[in-house]
């Protein structure tokens, strides 16, 4: 073996740590080929200017409608419904949101009952070997697609308590249904297990 002649390193010129292989790419392509003078980033404790407002839009506090020849701004429907205070959005509670489409069921089944003329609702987890009413929203028992085998009918909250129920849509000529529709059914439920649906009531 010859003996290899030692390169000389000065401050000047350092010598590097690792040879860099000739016949390998990825010395061309690496972060200090690229920048090779990088200086060092500041701590984070150090930096200027925290808490300064960079850049906004628009007048986030304080809003103040005005117009001319008299134009005002009049909100209309329920002043309970109406927004009183500022709430974050998409920060709402799941109780409050519990609440609002517990409502809505009811509300609709309103709309229901006095469209279709129905009498009133029954519970839908209570035996009944005649024919009764119930209301609710549809729902899958799994996370997979709705189909025949799959539906169930989560109950309203003033007469089911929210208590599921399966359904037997066999005797059903035709039906359409999609997760959350909210809808009244008829139909017998004789063991308290599932609930054979002789007719479909929609909004």
């Amino acid at each position: 073996q010859g003996s290899q002649k030692r390169s000389n390193s000065t401050p000047e010129t350092p010598r590097p740590k690792r040879a860099s292989s000739s016949r390998s790419p990825y010395g061309l392509f690496s972060p200090g080929s690229f920048s090779p003078s990088v200086t060092p980033s500041q701590k984070y404790s150090s930096r200027g200017g925290r808490g300064e407002v960079v850049a906004s839009f628009g007048s986030a506090q304080g809003p103040a409608w005005s117009g001319r020849g008299g134009c005002a701004v009049r909100v209309f429907g329920c002043p309970e419904r109406s927004l009183s205070k500022p709430y974050k959005f998409m920060f709402q509670r799941p109780l409050d949101v519990r609440e609002v489409l517990a409502r809505r069921v009811e509300e609709l089944g309103e709309v229901l009952q006095k469209h279709h003329g129905l009498d009133g609702f029954s519970s839908t987890v209570l035996p009944a070997q005649e024919p009764v009413t119930v209301l609710g929203q549809i729902s899958c028992d799994g996370n997979g697609k709705l189909n025949t085998k799959s539906v169930l009918l989560v109950g309203d909250r003033e007469h089911s308590g929210g208590a599921e129920v399966p359904l037997d849509l066999s005797e059903l000529p035709e039906y359409s249904l999609f997760p959350g529709q909210v809808v009244a059914l008829e139909g017998t439920n004789s063991t308290g297990r599932k609930m054979v649906v002789s007719k479909l009531y929609e909004v």
